[in-house]
């Protein structure tokens, strides 16, 4: 399910967000099931619970997940995930794609290169 680079230099509470961003978007995880238990997911990866609860209370935040008091948390609708999400995703892509310009990389191959990441799916 979720692995773990202890060579990573980013925390490991954002790995763990990150990789259940990536369950959930891709579809591993389906909108409205539950998210493995913080003790559950603290045991399988051997570490503190803390550091999951700080993961999908990231989450949480950024749309992708929602608790339901006594009954855990659970993958979010894409059309819960908000607004200040995407308007942040967007404003990473315009600097990237900024500086992937400056690089060289025409804006024709640009949206080569979307278009073709949208036929993959």
């Amino acid at each position: 399910m979720l692995r773990l680079d202890y060579r990573d230099g980013r925390p490991i509470y954002e790995q763990v967000r990150d990789g259940l961003r990536r369950l959930i978007i891709t579809g591993a995880i389906p909108a409205g099931d539950k998210l493995p238990s913080v003790r559950a997911l603290s045991g399988s990866l051997a570490i503190n619970p803390n550091t999951i609860q700080r993961a999908y209370e990231a989450l949480e935040q950024e749309g992708y997940a929602y608790t339901v008091a006594g009954k855990g948390s659970f993958a979010a609708l894409p059309t819960d995930v908000n607004a200040g999400r995407r308007e942040e995703l967007l404003t990473r892509f315009d600097a990237i794609a900024q500086e992937l310009e400056y690089l060289g990389l025409g804006r024709e191959e640009l949206a080569e290169r979307i278009l073709k990441r949208r036929d993959r799916e």
